[in-house]
């Protein structure tokens, strides 16, 4: 991971906005006009789709996938102008957030200027043809950064020209591109914005393995963690869906959360989400609101950066297509809208992970009996006196992934460094941080409802007082 990099991302929530299907106008100025909402859920960082023109050639469907981007030092007209787009960005500055444009560095349209003006730069195929790597994605055509150190420069120059304006990337299949450009490409954009965010979507193993099978190089996550703050959580995420499709274990998902703690280094940071562009929304996947509080309460509680994407926290089951106009639909039933709304869950979760335990914990889940899991985050301070260890500040949190009541020990509930969650938890009344509701743990145990609770070791009040 790049040592520079703060773990205070770890209290973090970025929100992920399609400009085009954001809003019926598809502008920077309509989603200028929406920024307070996105503030008031406790956004910190506005990551942008990508801003610049799509290609036209081998378009899907009919608009074009914004990932098939034909000039990397433009904006997509049919969004706005480049003034259009810096007043955006000096508009999320003043309300206190940072944005995030995407960086699509894989490949480029078919009729990219750069394929135009240096096709040198690109894979060929055996009959000298442009191409790609990755057959379904035939709307690109993928660069080659074995070319020659032109291309590099380009690109870095391209970045430093963005970073005037905005705070950082998320960078797109940053898994295919050498990781030693993003190493370079990090160094140079620091002289223009000094601490600026580097997002990498980071890839399925699946995927990674495919790819390095067929003799084309990919970088694992912790490989990439040498350029990068941020890294996508698809390293677990089959295992996620895995789960909710019955194909896999609870205990399974916890143990291959539990082994980020042991193969990354010490600050890294993971970027946690129940969906995003390229996958199914969660209340799709998780139809019952109770169970999807849950998921969602867990989602925040984990250790690392939480991202919502535009839509989710009004429970919207379809996912906007990336070829076509294709509306959020913000209110009402449809196919898209619902009456759920979680704004004001985000808020109470967003607020609890602003926490300091959050900044700096070791992390632990445990699979329970009846689909429950725990997770606990204990600060990462050296106790010398062992009996001190029993007050060392820590957050418990415990969630019905299937909204069932259950009684819970705390001597089944592990923390990273392997003691039982009653070492920390002494009996007694506390407050459930979403709600404000007291939560009584008594002899060891305490009773969930069904509903997703989170515990702070200080808020313990003397078990004969009500809050």
């Amino acid at each position: 991971m790049a040592l520079s990099t703060s773990k205070t991302f770890r209290n973090q929530m970025i929100y992920s906005v399609f400009v085009r299907n954001y809003s019926e106008e598809g502008t920077f100025a309509a989603v200028e006009k929406d920024l307070d909402r996105i503030r008031s859920l406790g956004t910190d960082i506005i990551w942008l789709m990508p801003i610049h023109p799509t290609g036209e050639k081998n378009r899907k469907g009919s608009l074009g996938s914004p990932y098939a981007i034909k000039d990397y030092r433009a904006v997509n007209p049919e969004y706005g102008t480049l003034e259009d787009f810096v007043n955006l960005t000096k508009a999320i500055h003043a309300k206190g957030m940072k944005v995030i444009i995407d960086v699509v560095y894989n490949h480029t349209s078919p009729d990219s200027v750069l394929a135009a003006s240096h096709p040198e730069w690109f894979y060929k195929k055996p009959d000298g043809s442009f191409g790609n790597k990755t057959g379904d994605w035939w709307d690109v055509i993928d660069l080659d950064y074995a070319s020659g150190h032109e291309l590099w420069d380009y690109q870095i120059e391209t970045l430093v020209m963005w970073a005037n304006y905005v705070d950082g990337f998320r960078c797109d299949v940053a898994s295919l591109v050498p990781v030693e450009f993003w190493i370079e490409a990090r160094e140079a954009v620091a002289k223009v914005r000094p601490g600026a965010i580097w997002l990498a979507e980071s890839v399925h193993g699946s995927f990674l393995k495919n790819n390095r099978s067929r003799g084309i190089p990919a970088w694992s996550d912790a490989e990439l963690y040498q350029a990068f703050d941020i890294e996508y959580e698809y390293d677990i995420f089959d295992w996620y869906l895995g789960f909710l499709e019955g194909k896999n274990s609870l205990a399974g998902y916890c143990r291959e959360i539990n082994k980020q703690e042991e193969i990354y280094p010490g600050n890294y940071c993971k970027v946690r989400y129940l969906e995003n562009h390229d996958q199914p929304r969660a209340h799709f996947l998780i139809p019952d609101e109770t169970q999807l509080r849950n998921w969602t309460a867990f989602m925040f509680f984990q250790k690392g950066t939480a991202m919502v994407y535009a839509g989710q926290e009004k429970g919207c089951t379809l996912c906007p297509d990336l070829f076509d106009k294709d509306t959020v639909k913000w209110t009402g039933h449809g196919q898209c809208g619902t009456d759920l709304d979680l704004s004001d869950l985000i808020r109470s979760l967003k607020a609890i992970k602003n926490e300091q335990v959050f900044t700096d914990s070791s992390y632990c889940t445990t699979a329970l009996p009846r689909e429950i899991v725990s997770a606990v985050h204990t600060d990462n301070i050296w106790q010398p006196d062992e009996s001190a260890k029993g007050i060392v500040p820590s957050s418990a949190g415990f969630f019905s992934l299937q909204g069932r009541s259950s009684v819970i020990s705390l001597a089944d509930v592990k923390t990273a460094g392997g003691r039982s969650l009653d070492s920390f938890f002494p009996d007694g009344i506390y407050k459930n941080r979403i709600t404000g509701g007291p939560v009584e743990i008594c002899r060891g145990k305490i009773s969930i409802k069904g509903e997703p609770v989170i515990l702070m070791n200080g808020d313990r009040k003397d078990a004969s007082l009500s809050l």
